[in-house]
């Protein structure tokens, strides 16, 4: 098994080697995609040439993240590019098939190469890690079919490994937690409207304004099923009441607290990878 310090260095090599001719990152604003855009960018001025940050505005994912991406783009000195998309409509997601997140990186990573291309970007790079591979994730497939490259996936990285680097570069969002797209908190066959994802959205934000870390809000119909970390239990059940009420304005009639606690993906139990 190989050491941080090899997997850096095979890291610096791939990021190096990429960003010879101009280059583009597939940009969330989330911890893996801000490593690799700030490590572009560094190289790409070593070389002479120039690298891209292009965003999807996207349906499923909350406005802050937006502004999130903008406000890092900025930092890492990036040319930021923000690309509209509707991928309800294009990507035939509105009933959650169990191969959405294949449907949805395909369209998605699709615009932003096209977009990469027209900029004049040799290569696109985006953040998958090697530890994502142990979940179930479809969207990795999309990814390789379109010629996306992933160095921190081919340098080894585990999430842990990003966030211990990102530190490294100074990166504002090295301890930002992981924030997948809306449509994981509602379950396979749930129709997806604009309004459903809009609720979920307000209500993750008040809940992390408590000062909640790993927040998701999963939609069962009418009940609300609310994981968080399990040392923060304590800290929501301070807070049960006005919770409730909040969630209930925006109309969900059951509101629980999964005694499971925070997991990446519980809305994959039972899908087979």
């Amino acid at each position: 098994m190989k050491t941080y310090e090899e997997k850096c260095n095979r890291l610096h090599a791939i990021m190096k080697a990429y960003t010879q001719q101009n280059a583009a990152v597939a940009f969330s604003g989330g911890v893996d995609s801000s490593l690799l855009l700030k490590m572009a960018v560094v190289y790409a001025k070593e070389q002479g040439t120039a690298v891209y940050g292009i965003t999807a505005h996207t349906e499923l994912h909350p406005m802050s993240d937006i502004k999130m991406a903008e406000k890092v783009a900025k930092e890492t000195g990036a040319e930021y590019i923000l690309l509209k998309t509707e991928e309800l409509k294009q990507a035939d997601i509105f009933q959650n098939p169990p191969d959405r997140c294949y449907r949805c990186k395909k369209y998605l990573f699709g615009k932003i190469k096209e977009k990469a291309e027209q900029s004049g970007a040799a290569t696109l790079l985006e953040g998958t890690n090697a530890e994502d591979l142990l979940a179930y994730r479809p969207g990795i497939r999309a990814v390789e079919e379109l010629g996306i490259k992933s160095p921190l996936k081919e340098a080894g990285f585990t999430k842990g490994e990003v966030r211990k680097l990102a530190f490294q570069y100074g990166i504002s969002v090295a301890d930002r937690p992981s924030t997948p797209c809306l449509a994981t908190r509602f379950p396979y066959g749930e129709t997806l409207t604009n309004l459903k994802l809009e609720n979920v959205e307000k209500g993750e934000a008040f809940l992390k304004a408590l000062g909640l870390y790993n927040v998701r809000l999963r939609i069962h119909g009418n009940i609300a099923r609310i994981e968080v970390d399990e040392k923060d239990m304590a800290v929501l059940l301070l807070h049960k009441k006005e919770v409730a009420a909040y969630l209930k304005e925006l109309g969900y009639s059951y509101i629980t607290l999964d005694l499971e606690g925070f997991r990446s993906g519980s809305m994959d139990i039972g899908i087979n990878g």
